[in-house]
């Protein structure tokens, strides 16, 4: 197989648009994990690792893809722009990443219609952004590939960070995604609080938390299943009573967690992923 770095390639040909500059974090990227011939499913996953909308934790981008691969899900590790870019640039990020699987489905063997998203702390309030601020393609731009849905299929959040409002918000991402302190713009908050866009389109969700989550608190779990339940949209979550500290991954050292992933699996494929 080949290695991951070779296979990266730009979301955008040239500059992304609103980047800040030229280097890395600037240039946001995607990466393609695809599982063997013989066990793929048709569907994808883009993955969204999280670290605050600061950097991007790196045991949330390979060990994810490989063990979606395993499910026979092709995964893609979508690299998103991350401070001093703000918002909209992440978004821009998950929707092209999207719409790309989408549009790419023949080289990859990826069915259109099952394109989910899996996002991880921040990256699960990206993913969950993405969920409540979807459309079915600009249809005035040149690229084919704007033209397209960035609608997910299906959404994975994993101990995400959903509201940016109110005292379970994190300040951190908050400062890093709008570059505003406590005092900035309530009504860019509340249109990226998820829990405040959420309508009957929302895509079927997976949650995972543990309650004792120090830096997420399990609230903003809780806050997005109201919403989903109050729009009928189908959703299943697990919470976990364990003080775990935040960003647990896969878990793969706490029996007590690392069945979430089991979990999942068993949903993903009742949702025929």
């Amino acid at each position: 197989m080949p290695n991951a770095e070779q296979k990266r390639s730009r979301l955008w040909p040239g500059r992304a648009p609103l980047a800040e500059g030229d280097g890395p974090i600037d240039i946001p990227t995607l990466t393609p994990f695809l599982p063997n011939e013989k066990s793929r499913t048709g569907s994808a996953i883009v993955v969204c690792p999280g670290g605050g909308y600061q950097k991007l934790a790196a045991h949330e981008k390979e060990p994810i893809a490989r063990w979606l691969n395993t499910l026979g899900i092709a995964a893609f590790v979508l690299e998103y722009r991350v401070a001093p870019n703000r918002h909209p640039a992440p978004l821009m990020d998950v929707r092209r990443a999207i719409r790309t699987v989408r549009g790419g489905a023949n080289p990859w063997a990826v069915d259109p219609n099952r394109v989910g998203v899996l996002g991880f702390s921040a990256g699960g309030h990206l993913a969950a952004t993405v969920s409540t601020h979807f459309d079915d393609g600009e249809h005035i731009e040149v690229d084919a590939i704007d033209r397209l849905s960035c609608r997910p299929d299906l959404a994975v959040l994993v101990y995400p960070l959903i509201t940016m409002l109110g005292p379970f918000a994190h300040q951190g991402s908050v400062e890093n995604l709008t570059g505003n302190g406590k005092d900035g713009s309530v009504a860019l908050l509340e249109d990226l609080s998820a829990e405040r866009r959420v309508t009957s389109s929302t895509p079927p969700t997976f949650l995972f938390h543990t309650v004792h989550d120090p830096v997420a608190p399990v609230e903003h779990s809780l806050m997005y299943a109201q919403a989903l339940r109050a729009a009928g949209v189908p959703f299943e979550m697990h919470l976990f009573d364990d003080k775990a500290p935040h960003g647990v991954g896969l878990a793969g050292e706490r029996p007590a967690l690392k069945i979430w992933t089991d979990l999942c699996a068993a949903w993903l494929k009742s949702k025929t992923f």
